[in-house]
């Protein structure tokens, strides 16, 4: 007999919901990626800390810790202290330090195991950054403490930097000086602001393909110090516009949650391989790790239907996980990381589980039933009836 429960439907109605999903997908042991993959990671809030929710953070790092040897285990790279780890939205940068160094020793035990840091300028009050002087100062800083643990870095867009800069040529100063002193290729990361509000304009201009001209540029000029660029702007021809311009070697790590399966099979042009496919950098990863772990090993097995018969389905549930406010996905993240077992509560840093709505939550339900993603049904629909008791809605 099906599991079943009683979900909101979007007209505000109840409706009773009868699971079709068939077991999650499992990736074949010992299959070598032909990507590169990374999973931005959430955190895990520690619900039992004396704290104020929407003020201070406290991170459960056993769990949190857990999970990134989870994705390890698949196959997957973390990106760490990126935004779906609730970066700028609740985790603080010593925080964010202290995860970075945590993860790097977990991923000591671990042959293979690729971890890149965000690194940024969120530690500055915004309000005291004057000059791009400031905001080189607030990158060095960071970049020098994630480099004395050995860290790789993905250079993040900064708030301040959108914030006082005149012109093109302050990212061209700024970026200019951090890659000059960069220890090793770092990622850049291009957030659009659908993430993020702050970051309008970034590069110096609202012209997305000046904006464009303006990042490949630097890169240009330094791309010995670059492995390659995120682009989070949820535009599958942008991307893809771009990556037919990186230099030969630098890599495209697609940030396009809307697109990802699409972007990462590739269309084959040209002759750097590099220009013909996306390696990826996603937040969604961290839902859907298995089936992302799966469909990789497929493509790299040269079975490019199987590869879209797992990681199709899953883009709907994405691109509901992404719906505007686009911010507020994280909470979907960690919203699916509960309902598959892997942590015991549904609380967030900075009180976040509160951005989406009982309906999103259903239909996200819904969705991650028909990609195959519920890890176990049987707890995911209790754990789907507990929150739907605590919106009094019982049965």
């Amino acid at each position: 007999m099906a599991l079943s429960l009683t979900l909101p439907t979007a007209g505000g109605a109840l409706a009773p919901y009868a699971l079709r999903g068939s077991a999650p997908a499992k990736p074949d042991a010992g299959v070598k990626f032909n990507r590169i993959a990374y999973s931005a990671a959430h955190v895990v809030a520690d619900p039992l800390a004396a704290v104020d929710p929407w003020l201070q953070c406290a991170v459960d790092w056993d769990t949190t810790i857990a999970y990134r040897r989870h994705l390890f285990s698949l196959g997957l790279g973390v990106a760490e202290a990126m935004d779906t780890a609730q970066r700028g939205m609740g985790l603080d940068w010593p925080t964010s330090l202290e995860l970075i160094r945590r993860s790097l020793d977990a991923a000591k035990d671990v042959p293979g195991a690729l971890v890149a840091s965000g690194c940024g300028t969120d530690h500055l009050n915004i309000d005291d950054v004057k000059s791009v002087d400031d905001v080189i100062r607030g990158y060095e800083e960071q970049m020098a403490a994630i480099e004395a643990l050995g860290g790789k870095l993905i250079v993040m867009a900064s708030r301040a930097l959108a914030r006082v800069a005149k012109s093109p040529a302050d990212y061209e100063r700024v970026y200019d000086r951090i890659l000059s002193q960069a220890r090793q290729p770092v990622v850049l990361h291009w957030l659009g602001d659908m993430f993020d509000p702050a970051l309008a304009g970034y590069w110096g201009t609202k012209d997305v393909d000046a904006a464009m001209d303006t990042a490949l540029g630097i890169i240009a000029a330094h791309p010995d110090k670059v492995d390659g660029i995120k682009i989070s702007l949820l535009d599958k021809d942008k991307e893809i516009a771009m990556r037919r311009r990186l230099p030969q070697g630098v890599r495209m790590y697609t940030g396009d949650d809307f697109n990802y399966a699409e972007l990462i099979a590739g269309d084959g042009f040209g002759s750097d391989p590099m220009h013909g496919k996306s390696d990826a950098l996603l937040g969604i990863f961290d839902a859907i790790a298995p089936a992302a772990s799966a469909a990789l090993g497929a493509l790299a097995q040269g079975n490019e239907k199987k590869f879209h018969d797992i990681l199709g389905p899953t883009v709907p549930l994405s691109r509901h996980i992404f719906a505007a406010p686009t911010r507020f996905y994280k909470t979907g993240v960690v919203f699916m990381a509960w309902l598959n077992g892997h942590q015991k509560h549904f609380t967030m840093v900075g009180g976040q589980q509160s951005t989406r709505s009982l309906q999103h939550f259903a239909e996200l339900f819904r969705l991650a039933d028909a990609a195959n993603l519920l890890e176990q049904p049987e707890l995911a629909v209790r754990r789907m009836k507990t929150l739907l008791a605590l919106h009094g809605v019982e049965g």
